[in-house]
């Protein structure tokens, strides 16, 4: 099921690609959607807030693992594009053992700081415990998460999107029956949720590489692919690295908005956390778009099709217009009526919080559309740190809005601090998009 995606029409190649990986990426927000919802309704709002606490502590660990994950096959995906077959599988190798190690001093460093990380972000004291119980084994899970994040990478690099989705819609079942079975039966209340989602992830890992060892003969590694080149391994950690920092950097802006939100109290953090699921639900399109440029620029800069690079830029960009418009539509007409899923009292006063959010970030979703897909196409094209001075950008934004939000108490500032930081981050992207290629004016032969 390799996809080279150097011929064809860019259009029809993007959304053909896009699709499944929009499609598991909504699949794997069923993992903390069914969290919250199981969780909101059957154990409480104060469980419900526990759980959306954490999630920009969540999304700084997972989103490091998947940026830096996607960043070491970049290398793979270049290769592939450039019909190298045993220098790919060089990569896959080395992109193996890089990542087992990350993963081993993460779960270490994340679980012996956790603690004093959750003091800092100011968790109010009646959802502390459970917070803390969940995010630690979160953080036992490290391994899993990277695992499928490695293996689904490594699949999208030749242009396979398909098959990483079918095992997410298998293991986002097996989340939800161990959520029912785990918070319903067993009374587990929050921690049960924690290890719902990693054992599902662990075995949607499992499901991938068992694929990769039978059906995918190209990515076989001989002994020689596991030794470790330092030169090769320089590229890779120079290109995954700041990939995942670029995550990193966007979930400390993002921890400091939480921050702030967490002086508002319990009920607005449970509205906060309803309302960013729904959002989250959308916007997965762009971060689906993302992984397709970084795939897309990097099979065509093997290549040398820097013409068609250009063309896969235009097209994603009126392809993430045209979703904007249909994306705000729903958040400012349904969204609100979506917090029924999540909870069951205090309904109406969480109501209007989640409307006031969804509603400030429908203005602004093109702005989302531009950051996702030419930080990660300029990415996919080799450029590791231009891009992460993006998320610079996005964490200065972020950061002085939260000041100002905590300062004044404003649940509007809070609502307001993504927005302000995707404008920031735009109007470095597109200063480098056009840069990078006015110095490739032709197509490399």
């Amino acid at each position: 099921m390799e996809k080279d995606m150097t011929v064809g029409s860019p259009s029809k190649m993007i959304i053909s690609f896009t699709i499944p990986v929009f499609l598991g990426n909504v699949f794997q927000q069923f993992y903390s959607m069914a969290d919250t919802i199981i969780v909101g309704k059957f154990v409480g709002t104060t469980a419900l807030a526990a759980v959306g606490s954490v999630g920009t502590i969540m999304f700084l660990l997972i989103g490091f693992l998947q940026g830096m994950t996607a960043g070491f096959t970049v290398l793979t995906s270049q290769r592939f594009g450039a019909r190298d077959m045993r220098g790919m599988r060089k990569t896959v190798g080395s992109a193996y053992v890089l990542s087992a190690i990350v993963s081993a001093v993460m779960t270490a460093l994340s679980m012996l700081c956790m603690k004093q990380l959750l003091i800092f972000m100011n968790t109010p004291a009646d959802i502390f415990a459970d917070a803390y119980h969940y995010i630690m084994i979160i953080c036992g899970g490290i391994f899993a998460q990277t695992a499928y994040n490695l293996f689904s990478s490594v699949l999208r690099a030749i242009g396979n999107s398909k098959t990483p989705l079918y095992f997410l819609i298998l293991a986002a079942g097996l989340n939800v029956l161990l959520d029912l079975l785990l918070i319903i039966v067993f009374q587990m209340g929050a921690p049960g949720a924690a290890w719902a989602t990693v054992i599902a992830q662990g075995i949607s890992a499992l499901c991938c590489l068992l694929y990769i060892i039978r059906k995918v003969p190209i990515l076989k590694l001989e002994r020689d692919d596991w030794k470790i080149d330092g030169h090769l391994a320089k590229i890779q950690m120079g290109i995954g690295f700041p990939m995942g920092f670029q995550y990193s950097i966007t979930a400390i802006g993002t921890m400091m908005v939480q921050a702030a939100l967490n002086t508002l109290g319990s009920l607005a953090v449970a509205a906060y956390t309803a309302a960013i699921k729904i959002e989250q639900i959308l916007t997965q399109a762009y971060v689906a778009m993302g992984v397709t440029m970084t795939n897309y620029c990097a099979q065509n800069r093997g290549a040398g099709k820097y013409t068609r690079i250009r063309q896969g830029f235009r097209a994603i960009t009126i392809i993430g217009a045209v979703y904007s418009v249909f994306a705000a539509a729903v958040f400012v007409f349904g969204g609100k009526y979506m917090v029924y899923l999540f909870v069951s009292d205090n309904v109406t006063e969480i109501m209007g919080y989640a409307d006031t959010y969804l509603r400030c970030i429908s203005i602004f979703l093109m702005f989302l559309a531009i950051v996702n897909t030419y930080r990660n196409g300029i990415q996919g094209m080799g450029y590791g740190v231009l891009p992460m001075m993006a998320g610079v950008a996005e964490l200065v934004g972020r950061a002085i809005v939260a000041l100002i939000a905590g300062h004044y108490k404003s649940y509007l500032g809070v609502c307001l601090a993504s927005p302000v930081a995707w404008v920031l981050a735009d109007t470095l992207l597109l200063v480098m998009y056009f840069k990078i290629m006015k110095n490739h004016p032709v197509d490399v032969e």
